[in-house]
């Protein structure tokens, strides 16, 4: 369980109130998320936005249709489905989550840039601790004497309260967080660019992971990438993958398909969460995964955050 190895204990406890409320077209942006920055909202995409989800209910044996679908994946010449995560220099939209006024090194959560109206908005797992002394540091390089992206300390934390560790409550572990512009005046999304939070299209994906392990267990200090293929988590309205090397540190990491070698982004389907912090207890919890779909809920809360309100939810 990645949430008990934590070294810290800290929670959200409340959020302020919205002090601004953004009108419901400029609210949601273009795709639910897309990565431009500009455009008005169809109405096309207003359907997909608001219309029923589409996760599929289908079971996750469907192991025939997912190697069909690597196949031809990997036919194409798209980075291959592969069985444990490699490290690598990491991509300027995602990054670790650190408590200011402490050493990088301690990093705790990894959490990744969404696009938002006003392009200041990033998403993690609902577990992980987002007060006001937590900051991003997107494209975390270990001992660097000054960040490539900069360090963006969290202005407001957003989690839906009825988030729990196990239940239908673990289907609910996302967060979204502001952080504040630098010193320049910039939003973060105009300095790392942004990722399109989308719907998940149904339970098996090709996606490709990115995180932050803690320096304690992968003394490496460096991002990991893993693409494989998901399944469905039985009982529960979330993703599975089989990955090895998502340990302590890695809550929060995008899960994203139709990733872009080239703008290094793509559609945010899921981030590193749900059952148990996000994996199972025991041997299998640095090779095995899980992350809640994108469903209505998480649009409410991305709604919630871009709108400067606190979430309620009746219980």
């Amino acid at each position: 369980m990645r949430f008990s190895r934590w070294r810290r204990t800290r929670w959200v406890r409340a959020v302020l109130a919205g002090l601004y409320v953004v009108t419901l077209a400029a609210a949601v942006p273009k795709g639910a998320g897309g990565h431009g920055r500009e455009g008005s909202w169809s109405s096309e995409e207003a359907q997909r936005f608001w219309g029923p989800s589409r996760v599929a209910a289908a079971p996750a044996s469907d192991d025939e249709a997912a190697r069909k679908a690597a196949d031809a994946d990997d036919a194409s010449g798209a980075q291959p489905v592969t069985g444990s995560a490699r490290h690598f220099d990491g991509v300027p939209s995602v990054g670790a989550l650190v408590f200011v006024g402490e050493d990088l090194r301690d990093h705790h959560c990894t959490a990744s840039v969404v696009h938002s109206p006003k392009g200041n908005l990033i998403v993690t797992a609902g577990h992980c601790a987002l007060g006001d002394d937590a900051a991003f540091v997107p494209g975390y390089r270990a001992g660097a004497d000054r960040q490539p992206y900069g360090v963006w300390p969290v202005d407001r934390a957003y989690v839906d309260p009825r988030r729990t560790d196990t239940g239908e409550g673990s289907d609910l572990d996302f967060a979204f967080a502001t952080v504040r512009p630098d010193g320049r005046g910039r939003q973060i999304e105009r300095v790392t660019g942004a990722n399109r939070l989308v719907r998940t299209p149904g339970y098996s994906n090709k996606v490709t992971v990115i995180g932050y392990p803690d320096a304690d267990d992968d003394p490496a200090d460096q991002a990991i990438r893993c693409t494989a293929r998901t399944s469905r988590l039985e009982g529960q309205r979330q993703l599975r993958m089989r990955c090895e090397g998502f340990v302590s540190g890695t809550s929060g990491s995008p899960w994203l398909t139709h990733f872009d070698e080239k703008t290094k982004t793509g559609d945010l389907v899921g981030v590193l969460g749900g059952l148990n912090g996000g994996g199972p207890d025991g041997d299998d919890s640095a090779r095995i995964s899980y992350s809640p779909v994108n469903d209505d809920e998480i649009f409410k809360l991305y709604l919630d955050a871009i709108n400067g309100r606190e979430p309620h939810r009746a219980s």
